[in-house]
């Protein structure tokens, strides 16, 4: 039963969310882990290779996704 009750609690704290490429419109999705507390870090769009900044905040349970370009 205790690996149950940890699996739950490794599901709620990665969530998954859909974006649109702030340089080209495509979109995309990015999986979230809740469990780092804020984080910015960028990931490069998979059909034009731009830069993608991703700011999450978050609390660990509540959070919040921008996505912005590099130069923004």
């Amino acid at each position: 039963m205790g690996g149950l009750g940890g699996e739950g609690r490794l599901m709620r704290m990665l969530e998954s969310q859909e974006y649109d490429c702030p340089y080209c419109g495509e979109p995309g999705e990015v999986v979230l882990d809740l469990s780092g507390g804020d984080q910015d870090y960028y990931e490069d769009c998979a059909v034009c290779c731009r830069p993608i900044l991703f700011v999450l905040r978050t609390d660990g349970e509540n959070w919040g996704l921008e996505v912005r370009r590099e130069d923004d």
